[in-house]
């Protein structure tokens, strides 16, 4: 169970709140966005998500001492999910540098193209940092191939065209690509499922045709956008939606 939570949203101590229920609530490994400005990747929940960390002023050194503070409470493996541009501005060694320090297990760069990541993947490497790739419903055989071979961690399936979003039905398209990509990762690379999912059925039927994880972003961070407006009133309520997934895990 990969469950992702946007850094600094609503704000920083709420957020610590957040990424400590969803590791309460039994999630194997905790991704952890940075906001940024053009998240082309995201859809309307997770752009919203950015929305919020943004306004109260959460910055990406911010988040990074988020999973500072909660890797000195967890062994839990933590991804950062951020966009190339803060990395660049940064400096590609830096921002590296500053990862680790704080306990980051694995960068995972949407926008960063395969055939321009080698150099980002191997300064990760040397660093500890796994540099984690993803495939899409449009990769091809041969892709898939090298992709496989270059991703570290897992590799991220992304299960549907399009942003980010919970959906109320997994398609049978997804089982499909899950089936797909499991002949190219099978003994080679874990195979996580992510965009999409939202139900513990969700969770079962991904986990069945083949994928190793799944990975639960959107409608993580709806809950949390309702615990900021007071709606549920605690983390109480994520942690136990953390739990209804991971134990369709199993």
């Amino acid at each position: 169970m990969v469950a992702y939570v946007m850094g600094g949203d609503p704000d920083l101590i709420s957020s610590q709140e957040v990424m400590e229920a969803v590791i309460l609530g039994g999630a194997d490994i905790l991704e952890v966005g940075i906001p940024f400005s053009d998240p082309i990747a995201d859809g309307k929940s997770v752009q919203a998500a950015g929305v919020r960390a943004l306004r109260s002023g959460t910055r990406p050194t911010d988040v990074l001492r988020l999973v500072a503070k909660v890797r000195k409470r967890s062994d839990v493996p933590i991804a950062l999910m951020t966009y190339y541009n803060p990395v660049f501005a940064r400096g590609v060694g830096e921002f590296l540098d500053a990862s680790k320090k704080c306990g980051v297990d694995g960068i995972i760069v949407p926008d960063l193209p395969l055939d321009e990541a080698g150099a980002f993947g191997r300064a990760a490497r040397r660093r500890g940092i796994d540099s984690i790739l993803l495939a899409t419903p449009t990769t091809s055989p041969e892709r898939m191939k090298t992709i496989v071979a270059s991703t570290c961690g897992f590799l991220y399936l992304v299960s549907l065209l399009g942003v980010t979003g919970a959906r109320a039905e997994l398609k049978e398209s997804t089982v499909k690509l899950v089936r797909f990509a499991r002949q190219f990762t099978e003994g080679k690379i874990p195979l996580a499922v992510g965009f999409g999912i939202s139900k513990p059925d969700h969770v079962r039927a991904v986990i069945g045709a083949g994928a190793d994880a799944a990975i639960v972003g959107s409608a993580i961070v709806d809950r949390v956008g309702e615990f900021a407006t007071g709606e549920h009133g605690s983390a109480k309520v994520i942690e136990e939606y953390v739990r209804s997934l991971k134990q369709a895990t199993r």
